[in-house]
């Protein structure tokens, strides 16, 4: 054995579940260097700064339900690849990509558990698969979370995360928007809540229906949410535009949201929501 594979045998590595790969969490937005596990014990915020991170569907419904207790809303099969679109990757390609990178079968995820002891239907975007973009699947996972919550008599609460339209299936993705805003005929005939959270980022087709229907809009701290681009709209208008003017605190201040809510408190103040939109009938005397 040479010197070096001597001394290098000798040298005390960290074990593979704390290598400084993941030790570490680098802030996006202040670029701080902080603990993985103290970022994810702030829910997935930075400590410094405040930033709240992107993240997916089972976090966020561990976050949310009451216990971390929930059941999948299990997704409607539809048909996949419908244009047998390829780019510079076959379609089906992309989506095993995602599938096996999220574990998930597409970017909505639907579940039911309680919120401040309340049955709810939660549905979770998920922006890492394939930036959130609404699909057949998403419009089909959509309807079934409203049909999940008319069964259960329970109100529907939404995150979104999208890029918008997915572009591999054309025409029939933007079907899925009048195609949600049915289904939400629907739960309101049922006389039950639709609560949206947007969150970052929020743009494109999923803004232009189902992300702005909601009987209360609420926002986490400086979310992206918009239809078209910043600099689209700045080169149609030639104008130059106010800075932040897409950001969730520029909407709240302008009338678009209700209320921009930190992740520590979206839990209650959804579960007020509940209570004040459903409120539970009395039993008689």
């Amino acid at each position: 054995m040479s010197w070096l594979s001597r001394v290098r045998s000798g040298i005390p590595f960290l074990p593979k579940r704390q290598s400084a790969d993941n030790l570490w969490h680098k802030c996006k937005k202040c670029e701080a260097m902080v603990f993985t596990k103290e970022w994810e014990d702030n829910l997935f915020c930075c400590p410094r700064c405040d930033h709240h991170d992107r993240i997916g569907s089972k976090a966020r419904f561990e976050q949310m339900f009451d216990d971390g207790k929930y059941d999948i809303v299990p997704a409607p099969e539809v048909r996949e690849d419908p244009l047998k679109f390829r780019d510079t990757k076959r379609y089906t390609d992309r989506l095993k990509t995602a599938r096996a990178n999220t574990g998930a079968r597409d970017a909505l995820t639907n579940a039911r558990g309680k919120i401040g002891r309340r049955k709810s239907v939660v549905g979770v975007q998920d922006f890492a698969f394939m930036g959130g973009s609404m699909g057949v699947a998403v419009g089909a996972a959509f309807v079934a979370g409203v049909r999940a919550a008319i069964r259960d008599k329970a109100p529907y609460v939404l995150f979104t995360a999208a890029g918008g339209a997915r572009m591999q299936e054309g025409i029939l993705s933007l079907m899925q928007m009048p195609r949600a805003t049915v289904a939400l005929a629907e739960l309101r005939e049922a006389g039950l809540p639709y609560i949206v959270v947007l969150t970052d980022p929020t743009t494109g087709g999923v803004t232009a229906s189902y992300a702005m229907l909601g009987d209360v809009q609420l926002a986490e701290p400086d979310a992206l949410i918009g239809f078209a681009g910043q600099r689209v709209i700045e080169q149609t208008i030639r104008e130059k535009l106010p800075e932040g003017f897409q950001r969730a605190e520029y909407l709240l201040e302008h009338g678009m949201i209700d209320m921009v809510v930190k992740r520590h408190d979206l839990k209650a103040t959804v579960a007020r929501l509940i209570d004040y939109l459903a409120p539970r009938k009395k039993k008689a005397a």
